[in-house]
């Protein structure tokens, strides 16, 4: 009698890990990108804790120091979040986001290019734009960097959001 052994790779349905890193990259974008702010911003703290890990790093040309920790970041996003969410439901202003993948060879690594648009309900635009670099463990990212941030357009004003405001009253007189 013959014993037959077969080999099975882990990995042999699963894409290859640079293609498995890409899908999971495209994953994150555009699940960031279909989110709307001026619903919720609560859609993008789901999409964090999905994608990132619990000792995510993060750094940027303008931080002096990594910031380190899902807790922490937390914190930084809500403070990000929260007040595009109240300029685009109460202040009318029109909040997109559009992603672009990078081509990159490594293994792990993903890069894109991001543009956030600001359209007051005067009709000034603000437009930011930088670029991302991903380190990925599995299915989270380890690491991210934000680089090569560009403005066009100033920053909104308050004479370029749209809040219901009570008109004053004229020919009313006062208690004499």
């Amino acid at each position: 009698m013959t014993e037959q052994r077969s080999l099975i790779l882990a990995d042999y349905f699963e894409p290859d890990p640079y293609v498995r890193f890409q899908n999971a990259d495209r994953a994150l974008n555009a699940a960031i990108v279909r989110a709307e702010i001026s619903r919720s911003f609560e859609e993008y703290l789901q999409i964090f804790d999905e994608f990132y890990a619990d000792d995510i790093e993060v750094t940027s040309e303008t931080a002096e120091e990594p910031i380190r920790g899902k807790t922490t970041l937390r914190s930084l996003l809500l403070n990000f979040l929260v007040p595009l969410h109240i300029m685009a439901e109460v202040g009318g202003v029109s909040i997109s986001i559009q992603e672009r993948a990078i081509a990159g060879d490594a293994v792990g690594e993903t890069h894109s290019a991001w543009v956030l648009k600001l359209v007051g309900a005067s009709g000034k635009t603000c437009t930011v734009t930088w670029r991302t670099f991903r380190r990925w463990n599995g299915s989270s990212v380890v690491h991210e960097r934000h680089y090569d941030q560009q403005q066009s357009g100033g920053p909104l004003t308050f004479d370029d959001f749209k809040f219901d405001r009570a008109e004053p009253v004229t020919g009313l007189r006062g208690p004499s």
